[in-house]
């Protein structure tokens, strides 16, 4: 006769409302580092980097002026930062899946998640847009890539993959941001 397994929604055959501290699944520092610190960031970092590219460069197709896709890169950013940390800090209380304290998680995430934005936004400061665009480019391809090392590194995903599966991500957002701008523009 074989064990029984714990049902899904259950810690240890406990249900959720009754695990505690001490009955949640135990992880090693290194475990604990990755699923508290590294896992909330990189989820901002993804979403971030990736989330802002339609608008920002939609916006800089419609309008030709790069201070307006800056700020619509920031509201991106900022907006797309409160919205991720909340989710992240109201996902779980952290005991359960043994992903540390929520607000920290939350914060985390939030940060990240403009940082993300905000790296692609910063050359719409710059007031000749052929050269914002071509900064901004360059960045894009610059955090796609360190979003792909750092998921290869930490989570251990195969690198090829995993840049695959990060770049085509961003390319497709990116080039919708693009042909909207174009589209919005021309008509």
């Amino acid at each position: 006769m074989t064990a029984p397994q714990p049902r899904p929604g259950t810690t240890q055959g406990l249900p959720q409302a009754n695990v505690t501290p001490e009955s949640a699944p135990s992880h090693t520092d290194d475990q604990s580092f990755i699923l508290q610190k590294i896992q909330p960031a990189l989820l901002g970092l993804m979403d971030g980097s990736v989330s802002t590219l339609a608008p920002i460069f939609a916006t800089a197709g419609l309008t030709g002026k790069p201070l307006d896709a800056f700020y619509v890169g920031l509201a991106a950013s900022v907006g797309a930062g409160i919205s991720m940390g909340l989710a992240e800090a109201l996902s779980d209380d952290g005991v359960v899946s043994g992903r540390g304290h929520p607000t920290v998680r939350g914060i985390i995430t939030g940060i990240a998640t403009i940082l993300g934005g905000m790296l692609h936004t910063l050359p719409f400061l710059l007031p000749d847009l052929r050269t914002a665009l071509m900064l901004a480019y360059i960045v894009v391809l610059i955090e796609l890539i360190l979003i792909s090392f750092i998921k290869y590194r930490y989570m251990r995903s195969p690198l090829v993959q995993t840049v695959l599966q990060v770049v085509v991500g961003g390319a497709v957002v990116f080039g919708v941001g693009v042909w909207l701008g174009r589209l919005g523009a021309a008509g």
